[in-house]
């Protein structure tokens, strides 16, 4: 037989009565906040529904009535017209049968050119940089092997030693004169050679870090690998617009007495640039051309009657000099101009042609002259001695 349970007022839970007591009389007080709680709580649970509800209530009769929906647009936002002009070919009078396919159909692309090809004997392109005037040509060190390498570890070197400090386009510029030196033809072609142009002099080579004892520091791994890769991309074609065609830099610390006398490009980072004045330092006076024949990429052997004084081989004055004497010379020297282009060798004339007049025979020069002859056919029959001309 189960217990009785009798609910004990005292702590408010049910308890089983044990025999042998008297039952107690149920007695219990309920606080009027407490059972206001309880409602409160059961609104806020069904408040959500009824927000759903009403919801509902109002969407579902305007979607379905879709003829009033323009009262909700945002002034004439959604009825703006556009006036399209018809074609040509739609107006009357302006088009004819097919004309359509005349208006629409697409233009066949002009065949041309690899936009990169050219011949290695022709002028730099006159490629302007808005502050650095005419632009280098891209250089291309793509031979494999051991040119590669050793071009590769020269311009390192000399981008390392020279501007490890600098940022990117310091870096940059510095490998782009030495591109310039290796296609001007005072100057090795070969970008070791440019690089170790004179080392074997105590004092004055053309890069100091060659001969002033900078190659007995070991490099910083982290900025020569970060040199190597401004020299990858020189050696791959990069051209550095900013410095155009400069051969010469000095640090922003010292004035050297060539200064004044050659073209000042701008300055980039430490360094002032700078290029050869007259026709030493025209875009004509380059040749982008690699031939490959690096030597090793190291410093020349020391040379101890090499001295700074007498020598004058390697002075940028001098080497300015030297070219425009020498391009003179070459002009004074040269053979008399083929009726074919001043390229052209002089033809040999059959000796029956010569008492003919050799290249004047048949040109019209014996005829009668004519005063009722237009001046743009005056000279028709000419040899053009001068292309342009």
């Amino acid at each position: 037989m189960t217990a009785p349970f009798v609910l004990n007022s005292d702590v408010g839970i049910a308890r089983p009565s044990l025999p042998g007591l008297p039952p107690r009389d149920f007695s219990a007080r309920f606080r009027q906040r407490d059972m206001q709680g309880i409602a409160a709580a059961a609104h806020r649970r069904h408040k959500g529904r009824r927000v759903l509800l009403g919801l509902a209530a109002v969407a579902v009769p305007a979607f379905a009535a879709t003829d009033h929906w323009s009262s909700m647009g945002v002034g004439d936002a959604g009825y703006a017209t556009a006036n399209v002009d018809p074609m040509p070919f739609e107006k009357a009078g302006e088009s004819f049968p097919g004309s359509a396919f005349y208006y629409l159909a697409a233009e066949e692309p002009l065949p041309r050119l690899d936009r990169d090809s050219h011949s290695d004997a022709e002028d730099a392109p006159v490629l302007r940089d808005p502050l650095a005037g005419p632009t280098a040509r891209a250089l291309y060190v793509d031979n494999s092997g051991v040119d590669r390498s050793r071009a590769l570890q020269c311009m390192t070197a000399a981008i390392y030693y020279e501007a490890r400090s600098e940022p990117d386009a310091g870096q940059r510029a510095v490998a782009q004169v030495v591109l310039n030196r290796v296609a001007h033809p005072s100057y090795p072609n070969t970008v070791c050679g440019v690089v170790y142009q004179g080392s074997q002099r105590r004092t004055g080579c053309q890069f100091s870090f060659t001969c002033d004892g900078s190659l007995a520091r070991i490099p910083n791994p982290m900025f020569w690998l970060r040199a190597q890769n401004v020299a990858r991309a020189a050696l791959s074609g990069y051209v550095y617009g900013p410095v155009g065609l400069a051969t010469h830099y000095h640090t922003i610390a010292i004035h050297p007495y060539w200064a004044p006398s050659l073209s000042h490009v701008g300055t980039i980072g430490a360094h002032r640039f700078y290029r050869f004045g007259g026709a030493a330092g025209q875009p004509g006076a380059f040749r982008f051309a690699y031939a490959g024949g690096e030597p090793g990429a190291a410093a020349f052997a020391r040379n101890t009657s090499a001295t700074t004084d007498s020598d004058t081989a390697l002075d940028p004055l001098a080497l300015q000099k030297a070219f425009e004497s020498g391009l003179k010379t070459a002009q004074a020297s040269a053979s008399p101009v083929s009726p074919l282009g001043p390229n052209a060798p002089l033809p040999n004339y059959a000796g029956e042609l010569q008492p003919r007049g050799s290249e004047l025979a048949g040109s019209g020069e014996k005829l009668p002259q004519n005063n009722q002859i237009k001046p743009e056919f005056q000279n028709s029959g000419r040899w053009i001695v001068q292309p342009g001309t």
